[in-house]
């Protein structure tokens, strides 16, 4: 990271026109005005003539060990740390004031790093009621850090950093928490999982330890966020044009790619967009220009996309699409204007502030087919899912969901993507039979993630080996419109979706009107259109979804909240196969009758333009 030098120019001329010698200490015009110099040429940039003015005061000036204090900062903020040690050895710590003994403790911890005495530093980067001011914290818990790691505390390592964490944005937060994460991962799998075991709910590090073990290949517990209170809320006193959370940025700029394998999932998605952005205007919500541009698919597309959304003056960039893309973005030495990137990137890197990250994630739907499964009762689990990366995941993410929550998954099954007779996968299960007319055990269900063509095939054959368990499955068991005469054999599976694609969030525009009129809102495309729809609705209120946890937006593809990271989680509805036909099982999803919408104004719409 670049916080070994932190404390930067401006903090560094900061210290020296506030610092001051011994009250009791007169000192002569002269003394003063080279003392100003000094600063200046700080100012301007002239470290090393700076510190030689420091130098020549400590030899003529009132407080020797003031200006030799002085000299050394100036020598290592030019990164002449070198020069800075043989003027450490002289000052007289008693002769320091105010937060100048602190200040000479970090130079000397960051010298004992240097000169791998990392014990030393630690005893001076730990050492009790230490104070500096808040400008140096970063640098203090920077350095406490790398002493720690140093020492083989890879655990106050990290929890260092993540204090840290809050306090810094951009490259600076991005990199901080990758080595979070790289310190905790070389923890160990197992010290991990006994450290989450042992920690409360609401302990800061859980979620870091969480990340580090699903970087490791772990699938850990995802329980539905909390939904205490819905954006867009009216403000008691403030009139009914105000409405809570409510920022919309004046210029939005839409990466997608245009052509290619992704061009039909693009369509849907930007169709889905652009469906909320009509609709808003019937709500009299402010509707910035939008421009689309063309990210072509690819790392390299999406770089130039993003920096001429830039250029163009982009207050919000939305997308790109691929995880490849996405973590191309989060490569950037800086992303100047905020971003809600549509997936989440391949290399699993956290998103840095003014970063959101909004996905259709497998393990979303897995976890909460636990949870669901769970509220019914039903402790003990049998999984079969397809061969498919989304079903794997998802299949990963209810085992470590069902285990975490006190139940059991008794047995696993995969189903390979060819065949038909799934006979030796049930029977190797050892699911429990029982007679027609008897009822399913009470406490064992069937979850399932796997496309409609494969359910059709299994469920009925599950009948005929007398197998009449609860059956709770994701999303894919549905194409995303009715056909009771293919969706018999998937009768009485309850599976989670998006509330949008059943009419059960109010608010938001019929989606059997707009299926009507644009094929890429039926099917199981109408998820991405979906998505798409919340990529609009969400983007006036990403910064405080983020800054309030517990809120959320009632959106198309499930309920929308915001985790520490600025990942955008999904509460998701349930649907029940019922004469072929999937309903929802709870109606209508109305919290408020009123919709999060913003203060009406009078304000044209501006047309998205294509770029």
């Amino acid at each position: 990271m670049r916080l070994h030098r932190a404390a930067g120019l401006a903090l560094l001329i900061s210290l020296a026109l506030s610092a001051c010698v011994p009250p009791t200490v007169e000192r002569s015009p002269a003394e003063i005005a080279a003392s100003q110099q000094a600063d200046a040429l700080a100012q301007q940039g002239k470290l090393d003539e700076a510190a030689q003015a420091y130098l020549a005061l400590a030899q003529t000036g009132s407080n020797r060990d003031h200006y030799q204090l002085l000299a050394a900062e100036t020598y290592r903020q030019e990164g002449q740390l070198d020069r800075a040690i043989p003027l450490l050895g002289a000052i007289r710590r008693q002769h320091l004031t105010g937060d100048e003994p602190s200040r000479l403790d970090l130079l000397q911890a960051e010298v004992s790093l240097k000169q791998h005495d990392a014990a030393r530093a630690l005893q001076l980067t730990t050492q009790p009621n230490i104070s500096v001011p808040p400008a140096l914290q970063l640098r203090l818990l920077e350095l406490r850090s790398q002493a720690m790691q140093q020492t083989g505390d890879l655990w106050g390592a990290a929890r260092s950093r993540v204090e840290m964490d809050d306090k810094l944005g951009g490259l600076d937060q991005a990199q901080n928490r990758k080595q979070i994460v790289s310190l905790l991962t070389q923890l160990g799998v197992d010290p991990l999982k006994q450290r989450a075991a042992a920690m409360q709910p609401g302990d800061r590090m859980l979620p870091w330890v969480n990340e580090a073990l699903t970087q490791l290949g772990i699938a850990v517990a995802r329980p539905a966020p909390a939904l205490e209170q819905e954006v867009g809320t009216m403000i008691p006193g403030e009139g009914a044009n105000v409405r809570e959370g409510f920022k919309m940025p004046a210029h939005i700029a839409l990466l997608l790619p245009a052509t290619g394998n992704l061009a039909t999932a693009s369509t849907a998605v930007t169709e889905g967009f652009f469906a909320a952005y009509a609709d808003a205007g019937r709500n009299h919500i402010p509707r910035p220009p939008v421009r689309v541009y063309d990210s072509g698919g690819t790392p390299a597309g999406a770089i130039k996309a993003y920096q001429q959304a830039v250029t163009d003056g982009a207050q919000l960039v939305i997308g790109p699409l691929t995880r490849g893309e996405v973590s191309a973005l989060f490569g950037l030495p800086q992303l100047p204007v905020a971003l809600l990137a549509l997936n989440h990137p391949d290399d699993k890197s956290l998103p840095a502030n003014g970063v959101s990250e909004f996905g259709l994630l497998p393990e979303t739907e897995g976890a909460q087919a636990a949870d669901h499964m769970m509220e019914g009762g039903l402790t003990n689990a049998y999984v079969i899912v397809s061969g498919d990366d989304f079903a794997q995941r998802a299949g990963k993410a209810f085992k470590a969901e069902m285990e975490a929550r006190g139940g059991k998954v008794v047995g696993t099954g995969s189903l390979g993507n060819s065949g038909v007779n799934y006979a030796t996968t049930i029977t190797s299960l050892g699911m429990p039979t029982t007679a027609p007319d008897a009822a399913a055990p009470s406490t064992a269900g069937l979850f399932i993630s796997m496309k409609p063509q494969q359910a059709r095939l299994l469920l009925p054959q599950l009948k005929l080996a007398r197998i009449s368990l609860p059956v709770v499955g994701t999303s894919h068991i549905y194409a995303g419109q009715d056909d009771a005469g293919a969706n018999r054999d998937l009768e009485g599976v309850e599976f989670c979706d998006a509330p949008w694609l059943f009419d059960v969030q109010p608010g938001l525009p019929n989606h059997g009107d707009i299926a009507a009129q644009l094929p890429a809102a039926r099917g199981t495309s109408a998820r991405l259109f979906a998505f798409g729809m919340d990529a609009w609705n969400l983007a006036p209120y990403l910064d405080w979804l983020r800054a309030h946890p517990g809120s959320y937006l009632p959106g198309a593809s499930g309920q929308l909240t915001a985790d520490q990271f600025g990942r955008i989680r999904r509460v998701l509805v349930w649907a029940k196969f019922q004469d072929g036909l999937a309903r929802p099982l709870n109606g209508s999803l109305q919290m408020d009758s009123a919709p999060a919408l913003a203060p009406p104004v009078d304000n044209d719409a501006q047309q998205p333009t294509q770029h």
